[in-house]
């Protein structure tokens, strides 16, 4: 018989065999997964034999998760049965101290695009712009707007999206749309397909700082529509996933979408035995002996284990149900696995028990969709023409293996996943895997150049003095990606705001007090350096590549205390880097005091630059009356600021386009409580075409000239029909 602690010291990679005697009769497979055994965990991904493997791996890992929790139970009752609550009662107590394409006459001749972090590498969003049409999703509707000319812009048509439609592609007289369902990705037993539960729009972690990528938990549908007459958009396709969406990206006619599914799990395992009584002290006055505890315990893990064993994983695979609608009304509904079971890489981290699925097709084609599937976490996601990356997070368990590729006292680590995309609709190729130090912060701290990747990562948290940042460099080495160099021991004392990569050269701005903004020579991947710093107040929490020479850089200022500094107004700065060694700061504006609040300063797609025309437009709810560690009291401005920035003469407001009143005194709602990381703005994206500028919230669109921004020309709703 296994013992309590046995299978949690199960080697990670190694599928978990159930006693003899609790077999279902089926013969188990004899070989550990991946068909090796390793000291400690490894980032490397292993093809599954079967979906015997498979189902043994994601078993074993849930068996893994039940004993180590059951015996953290066990250790506190046999404490409980050697005490009595007088005995119990004189132990200090310790608390943890929490930190907080269109016809000429109908386009613009210029317009602006959605800003993607890589060039030709579009990502989705709720809103997409041609120069003659706008679409916008909301309010449960796929929207056109006919845009152009601007003065007369108005709603052409609209088209009910199942769920909450959340983001979308729109390329040759297609528009690929994702929503979420009002359904739980993670299913019951009985049905796969059941759940419920409302979305909100504006949860959706983009900056990454003290939030996770891992998806919204709903079960995500692709809605595929013909625009070829705008007026009228026609349904071609829908598919529902078991999961959820993560992230995408678009090369051309090729979208790759990263899909992830629930962690298997199963309900009803007991972690306490009915017989005993639910107190933390004193099981001896119950008439309990140490003995007598364990083989209670004893008697729930092999109940648990009979529940693991017999409980299927078929639900949690991977699956997809596609409909496409034929002209004339037919209906073509497949449904299946995403991916065989032989086709599944396996994770060897303890940490994941669910899947994540990179799926690809090709606009304009009728065949299926192809996947490639990992066993893995969800995380941040880093797309190039030709590769797609998913960095996840991990903290040290001390229960489970940990990466030996580490030095000895590192806590936080991050694993990379690369896919080698292919064109027309394949589906990509697990390429490699690699594991760093420390965690990523998001997207932005990642990038490929001349195939290896390079990518920020801060370990430790702040206030810990040995908090540090790492720029690691990577290249792919048969299924391994391998360290060829890094920075490390990057602000000591301070973490990653943002990272920005250009070419040769890595800006990296940490915080603490002040901005620390460093200049990384990448040019050897073997021996990066730190080539220049600059230090000024405040953080910059996303750095736009403004030309070749300068950044445009959008974040808070900060009002220094000596040990730490109260964030305060939002800042954008021009910094000219022409000088790697002396990076320098050219202009900067500062806007409202602390509680003001932007969502271009946590979603890269929020903010636009129009370089064409030197225009910037950044969504603002400005606070007044803020200083130090108090939140201004008064709203004065909720709309969209426009300026146009040039490296000679700065920034230059040119006006902004108004959503909501101010507040005044009498009218004080609170919408001034912002904290740094949670954007809040009315306003939530925008679009340029020549000279006039769309501001967009979820329930407007507001037109409007840069002569006279304060007095929209057109003011278009986006609910209803």
């Amino acid at each position: 018989m296994l013992t309590l602690t046995s299978l949690a010291a199960w080697p990670l990679g190694c599928a978990w065999q159930p006693p003899a005697d609790e077999a279902s009769g089926e013969d188990a497979p004899s070989e550990e997964a991946g068909g090796q055994e390793r000291d400690g965990a490894s980032p490397e991904l292993v093809r599954a034999d079967s979906c015997e493997d498979v189902a043994a791996n994601l078993k074993g890992r849930l068996v893994h998760a039940m004993e180590t929790r059951l015996q953290a139970n066990l250790d506190e009752a046999l404490l409980a049965a050697t005490h009595s609550c007088e005995q119990y009662g004189e132990e200090e107590e310790e608390e943890e101290e929490e930190e907080e394409e269109e016809e000429a006459d109908a386009t613009a001749s210029e317009y602006s695009e959605t800003n993607t972090q890589v060039a030709d590498v579009d990502e989705a969003d709720f809103v997409k712009n041609d120069g003659g049409y706008l679409y916008v999703l909301a309010d449960g509707r796929f929207r056109v707007l006919d845009a152009w000319p601007a003065a007369e812009a108005h709603a052409l048509s609209s088209f009910p999206i199942q769920g909450t439609p959340r983001r979308m592609y729109v390329y040759a007289d297609t528009a690929v749309i994702y929503s979420s369902l009002d359904e739980s990705a993670q299913p019951s037993l009985g049905d796969p397909w059941s759940g419920g539960g409302a979305v909100d729009l504006d949860s959706e972690c983009t900056y990454g700082y003290d939030c996770e990528f891992a998806g919204d938990g709903r079960k995500l549908q692709i809605t595929v529509l013909d625009l070829a007459d705008r007026a009228k958009p026609r349904l071609k396709r829908e598919l529902v996933f078991n999961g959820s969406y993560l992230n995408s990206r678009r090369i051309e006619r090729d979208v790759h979408t990263a899909v992830v599914f629930p962690e298997f799990d199963v309900s009803n395992l007991s972690y306490w035995p009915d017989e005993l009584p639910p107190v933390g002290c004193g099981l001896k006055d119950h008439g309990f002996t140490p003995y007598e505890v364990q083989e209670l315990f004893e008697e729930v893990r092999l109940a648990n284990l009979k529940l693991i064993e017999k409980t299927p994983v078929s639900g949690l695979l991977p699956s997809v149900r596609d409909t496409r609608y034929v002209k004339g009304g037919g209906l073509k509904v497949t449904q299946g696995p995403l991916s065989d079971c032989d086709d599944v890489y396996l994770a060897q981290t303890g940490d994941a028990r669910g899947f994540l699925s990179l799926v690809s097709f090709a606009i304009g084609e009728e065949a299926p969709m192809a996947a490639r599937t990992i066993m893995s976490r969800p995380g941040a996601v880093y797309g190039s023409k030709d590769s797609f990356y998913v960095a996840v997070r991990h903290e040290r368990d001390p229960n489970a293996a940990w990466f030996s590729e580490l030095e000895e006292g590192v806590e936080q680590a991050t694993t990379i996943h690369k896919f080698a995309l292919e064109p027309g609709g394949a589906a990509a190729e697990y390429a490699a895997s690699g594991v760093v130090k420390g965690r990523v912060l998001n997207q932005f701290a990642m990038d490929e150049r001349h195939g290896a990747l390079r990518i920020a990562t801060t370990t430790g948290y702040l206030p810990d003095e040995k908090v540090h940042s790492t720029v690691s460099i990577l290249s792919e080495h048969g299924n391994e990606l391998v360290e060829l160099g890094r920075v490390d021991n990057l602000a000591p004392t301070e973490d990653i705001r943002s990272v920005r990569f250009r070419g040769d050269i890595g800006f990296v701005v940490t915080f603490k007090k002040t901005d620390p903004l460093f200049v990384l020579d990448l040019s050897d991947p073997g021996a990066p350096s730190v080539k220049g710093e600059l230090k000024i107040p405040g953080f910059s929490t996303y750095m736009h590549l403004m030309d070749e020479d300068h950044l445009l850089t959008m974040g808070y200022d900060a009002d220094d205390q000596g040990d730490f500094a109260w964030f305060q107004g939002i800042q954008l700065q021009v910094i000219d880097v022409t000088d790697l060694a002396n990076p320098h700061v050219l202009d900067k504006e500062v806007i409202g005091t602390r509680g003001s609040t932007s969502d271009a300063a946590t979603d890269h797609l929020a903010f636009t630059y129009f370089k064409a025309r030197d225009l910037l437009a950044v969504p603002m709810t400005i606070c007044q009356g803020g200083q130090g560690g108090q939140y201004g009291d008064l709203m004065t401005f909720s709309g969209l600021l426009v300026y146009r920035v040039t490296v000679d003469g700065g920034f230059v407001p040119l006006g902004g386009v108004p959503h909501e009143e101010p507040e005044t005194p009498n009218t004080y709602s609170g919408k001034c409580s912002n904290w740094w990381t949670d954007s809040n703005s009315k306003v939530k994206r925008s679009v340029f075409m020549e000279d006039w500028v769309f501001s967009i919230a979820r329930d407007r669109v507001n037109v409007a000239h840069l002569d006279d921004l304060a007095h929209p020309a057109a003011s278009i709703p986006l609910t209803g029909h």
